[in-house]
Parts: C-alpha cells; structure tokens; sequence
C-alpha cells in the first residue's frame, strides 16, 4: 500500500494569535524603511560631507601653494618661528610669500607699524635701530623681482642684513622711515635646510 503524503499548506496559525490588521502592517513596514534609510542614510550623508570638507581643505592648500607673489594676510605662527621674524602688534597691511626648493627657504614679509613696534620688531631679531643704515637696501634685485617691491622711490630707505650660522635665518630687512610714526618694514628671510 502506498502511503499518502500529507499536503503542506502555509504554516500553521497559532490560534491564540489575533490576525495582522492592517494598521499594525503598515506601522511594522513603516518602522522597517525607517530603519533602512537610518542604517543607510546617515553613514552615506557622512561620507558626502566629509569628501566635501577634504576637497574644500584640498583646494584652499592648492590656492596657497601656487601663490606667485605676496599674500594678504599673516603667515602662520610656525613660518614666523622659522624664520625668525616677530611680527609686533600692532601691524598692518601685512602680506607675506614663502618660497621653497632644496637649496635655500625663503619668507618675504611686509608690514606697517608704529614705531615701538618696529623697535620691538627689531629687538625680536637681535639688533636694534641703531644697526640701520641709510640708504642701504639691502633686499636683493632678485628678491625684489619675486615680491614686487621697489625701493627706488623717494624716501628714508634704512636696510640691513643679519646673518646668523645655520640653520638660523638670515634677515635682510629694509624699513621705510619716511613717515617715522609709521615705517614700513621689508624683510626677506631665508633659511637653507
């Protein structure tokens, strides 16, 4: 004789269970896209924002490495240490360029300040008004090329260089005293590495 197999249907039904209403469905499937978008939506936003800030972060280095002439602005604390030049406070219309390559490093800077602050600019270098001299610029035709500064124009021109053994810098600095409450200060700054 041959035995029968009994039919399988769906699974069998708890019969203490009350049925799925529709209400509780929709709230199960609501709850379950929830949780999808949350696992999946959160890591992916993150990852958008934070390529967003590494491009951003990547296109300001790019701006400021293929700079080609002075730069608004302070250099950083690290460049001033570096290169040995205090910037006093108050200083104004500061710009600065740095240039590097396997020989020499080079850090132009410019700034306007009073003249305590040019004293104390000087005293941070290790020499003091005094060391000027008139008429001397000091700051290479060269370096004058490369930051487009011109000292030929009419005024009290004072310059000096000061050389340090390396690795410290060596400063040459030209100030215009032609308003005294006001000098402006020129100074190229170069280390060899």
């Amino acid at each position: 004789m041959t035995e029968s197999v009994p039919l399988r249907g769906g699974p069998a039904k708890d019969p203490g269970s009350p049925a799925e209403d529709r209400r509780h469905m929709i709230r199960r499937r609501a709850l379950t896209l929830l949780i999808i978008v949350l696992l999946i939506g959160v890591p992916a936003g993150y990852l958008l924002i934070s390529a967003e800030q590494s491009r951003s972060s990547g296109r300001d280095k790019e701006e400021k490495y293929s700079a080609t002439g002075l730069t608004e602005g302070w250099p950083s604390k690290l460049q001033r240490r570096l290169y040995q030049i205090p910037v006093p406070h108050p200083a104004g219309k500061v710009a600065y360029y740095e240039t590097n390559n396997w020989r020499t490093s080079r850090l132009y800077i410019q700034f306007e300040t009073s003249a305590a602050g040019l004293d104390a600019f000087l005293a941070g270098v290790g020499v003091d008004r005094g060391d000027l001299e008139r008429d001397d610029i000091s700051i290479s035709d060269r370096d004058q090329r490369v930051t487009g500064w011109d000292f030929s124009a009419p005024g009290q021109w004072w310059g000096l260089i000061h050389t340090q053994e390396n690795p410290a810098p060596t400063q040459d600095i030209v100030v215009n005293l032609a308003n005294p409450q006001t000098p402006m200060v020129y100074v190229v700054s170069r280390t060899v590495p």
